[in-house]
């Protein structure tokens, strides 16, 4: 099996994903998974469609993250993951699709606006 990369984008960070057969290892900016994500929620998102599709082991993952924070890597780098699993087997995207891991979820942080503490607050209305 040739190299498979995808991409996944979570708010305002960016995965890239290179796939191969191999041992289940997941380096994440030439770092471990554990190390890079101490929390094991984080952890536990990471590895949801490895462990539906029952994959775990079998392949190896090195991933560049960028932008964002622990969060939004998390989940952009669980759409990656996803993604390139489907490019593997396109059987396994009706599994994927119905646990909702092949939703690129497009919700960002809205800008502020002038004339306003923040995104949609206004300053108190005075009449007089």
């Amino acid at each position: 099996m040739e190299t498979i990369n995808a991409l996944g984008r979570r708010k305002s960070a960016v995965a890239r994903v290179y796939m191969n057969e191999g041992k289940g290892e997941i380096t994440i900016n030439d770092r471990a998974l554990d190390v890079y994500f101490p929390s094991s929620i984080l952890r536990y998102i990471v590895m949801q469609p490895l462990a539906k599709l029952g994959a775990e082991s079998k392949y190896d993952i090195k991933v560049n993250l960028d932008g964002g924070g622990y969060k939004g890597q998390a989940e952009a780098l669980r759409l990656a993951i996803a993604r390139a699993l489907v490019k593997v087997n396109p059987e396994d995207k009706a599994a994927l699709k119905a646990e909702g891991f092949m939703t690129r979820d497009a919700r960002k942080v809205e800008r502020k606006k002038p004339g306003q503490p923040k995104a949609r607050k206004h300053f108190q209305f005075s009449k007089r």
